[in-house]
């Protein structure tokens, strides 16, 4: 998920009781809910590098640990004032804890299981943003501001206001728990009817549905057959589907595909993607030069391209070039 979603997590678990359990516990718990993140130093290295250690060890069960006492250490060290240890070690595990388990909610993936398995883990429910678990965010964290003005208001002023953060940070993390569980049982669905039906005279190899930006009861599948790609649009509350949508058309086993695949950007790519959809055509820039392609139909199609690896042959299948972006790339 987006750091925000991150953050705030990391205030309501401090709210509710995980603050009090060190001195400077609040902190604690906000870092340890974003320090996964700092894989994002590995960007500096370029895409492809980023591509490859994001959402690496730093978000593996292994090293959950040891990224819960790094936050409190960080917080030692920048505080220059005692701690907990024990009890800011366990509520920095929790805030690392619900890093990764809102990022194995959404379609990107995690990878849990390093270094034993280098499998992407996902639950495809969320988007890496969602407006309404932002929306859900924003009166939790803006409840308590209303309610101590209403109370102010109302009251005389001579006792103590409640102080109301602790409830409005249980009623938000409840909530995004139910939300996510709703999610879940609309993408089960979404899945299952996908699978149920023949696509281009074909059962289907592979199925995946993908959440829409806003709309919680739309989804988008992808449906994998022997000889293409199927993109459909599915809408929970009207229907089940259609049995029609978008094709993409797997191209046939030519030399130039094998070719590419000893390139560093599609190998690094491969390993990332999980419905990678390859394409060859001709490049203008060079005399009987090919541009491959491949994309990750999860984050977009050949008319809206999203993460794309490509390779540049010559006339000889030799790579002279090649790249990866998080987004569409034309032909130079």
């Amino acid at each position: 998920m987006d750091n925000l979603t991150h953050t705030a997590i990391g205030l309501f678990l401090a709210r509710i009781g995980l603050g009090r359990w060190s001195a400077r516990g609040t902190p604690i718990v906000l870092i340890a809910a974003n320090i996964p993140d700092i894989d994002v130093v590995s960007s500096a290295g370029g895409t492809l590098n980023y591509l490859a250690y994001h959402r690496h060890l730093t978000h593996s069960l292994l090293l959950m640990p040891v990224m819960a006492l790094a936050a409190v250490v960080v917080v030692r060290l920048a505080g220059r004032k005692p701690v907990s240890w024990a009890g800011a070690f366990f509520a920095a595990l929790i805030g690392v804890a619900s890093h990764l388990a809102l990022d194995w909610t959404n379609v990107y993936g995690i990878r849990l299981l390093l270094p034993f398995s280098n499998e992407w883990l996902r639950a495809d429910i969320t988007g890496v943003v969602d407006v309404w678990i932002w929306a859900v965010l924003a009166i939790g964290i803006a409840g308590p501001f209303l309610a101590r003005l209403v109370g102010s208001e109302i009251s005389s002023g001579s006792a103590k206001q409640p102080h109301h953060g602790r409830g409005f940070a249980w009623f938000a993390l409840l909530v995004v728990l139910l939300y996510d569980c709703g999610r879940g049982v609309l993408h089960a669905r979404a899945v299952g009817s996908l699978a149920a039906r023949m696509v281009e005279g074909a059962v289907p190899l592979r199925v995946a549905a993908t959440p829409d930006a806003v709309n919680p009861l739309k989804w988008r599948g992808i449906v994998e057959t022997p000889g293409a790609y199927v993109i459909q649009d599915l809408n929970m509350l009207v229907d089940a589907g259609s049995a029609h949508g978008t094709v993409f058309h797997k191209p046939e086993p030519e030399p130039a595909l094998d070719a590419a695949r000893g390139s560093a950007a599609i190998q690094g790519f491969l390993r990332f993607s999980q419905y990678p959809l390859w394409r060859v055509t001709p490049y203008p820039a060079m005399e009987d030069g090919k541009l491959v392609e491949v994309f990750d139909l999860r984050f977009g199609t050949p008319l809206a391209p999203g993460f794309v690896a490509r390779a540049v042959l010559d006339a000889r299948l030799q790579v002279v070039e090649s790249s990866f972006q998080f987004g569409g790339v034309r032909p130079r």
